[in-house]
């Protein structure tokens, strides 16, 4: 069977990059937060099960999840946060399922991106094996600040909010520390890549 491998990483560590370069080598990629986006726009598989745990305030006049006001709800509010999440996983989850599904026929393994996996290490369960891109804290604010999209507090306030680098260590087989160049995580996606085609580590072989 088709080795499944959950990719997580901080934000700024550069995982996206590694994803990427790995379906160009021939992996499927299932991108939880792509689904999560999906599932929470107006319309989609989530709205109504947010709706009735929220109300309206939750969403936009369009109808779909409001990001930044739901965000700095659960971020001052942890009991709001793990409600949320008790609405959205079981959804994303199912949906990344289906969507592993259809890619396996055509994939070598399949790479499901999961940022927030430390944060609920309880789903590391559902994989093959972890695969952790590290850096250090600076370097995450310092790329992130790069792409001008938030201030510098703002980032760290994520950063903070976010999983430990040893917790997201404690979880990983397979760690790709990313201080380097594009021609260095060149390299690792290459040598990952040779790892998880052996079939010694697919599926029921383990």
């Amino acid at each position: 069977m088709t080795l499944h491998i959950a990719l997580t990483g901080g934000i700024g560590s550069g995982k996206s990059t590694l994803a990427k370069m790995m379906v160009d080598l021939g992996a499927g990629l299932v991108d939880l937060d792509a689904i999560a986006h999906d599932v929470t726009t107006a319309g989609g598989a989530a709205i109504e099960a947010i709706r009735a745990e929220f109300g309206d305030a939750a969403l936009t006049a369009e109808g779909a999840l409001d990001r930044a006001g739901v965000r700095a709800r659960v971020f001052a509010d942890p009991s709001a946060r793990a409600k949320l999440e008790a609405v959205l996983h079981p959804i994303i989850w199912r949906h990344a399922e289906q969507r592993g599904r259809t890619l396996e026929a055509e994939s070598a393994y399949l790479l499901f991106d999961v940022p927030l996996l430390a944060e609920n290490p309880d789903q590391a369960r559902r994989f093959d094996r972890v695969l952790l891109v590290d850096c250090p804290a600076e370097l995450q604010i310092a790329r992130v600040l790069q792409r001008g999209s938030m201030s510098r507090a703002q980032i760290e306030a994520i950063v903070a909010a976010q999983a430990s680098r040893a917790q997201r260590l404690a979880l990983a087989d397979d760690v790709v520390f990313n201080a380097g160049d594009l021609a260095e995580l060149a390299s690792h996606a290459r040598r990952l890549h040779a790892l998880y085609r052996d079939p010694a580590l697919r599926r029921g072989a383990m």
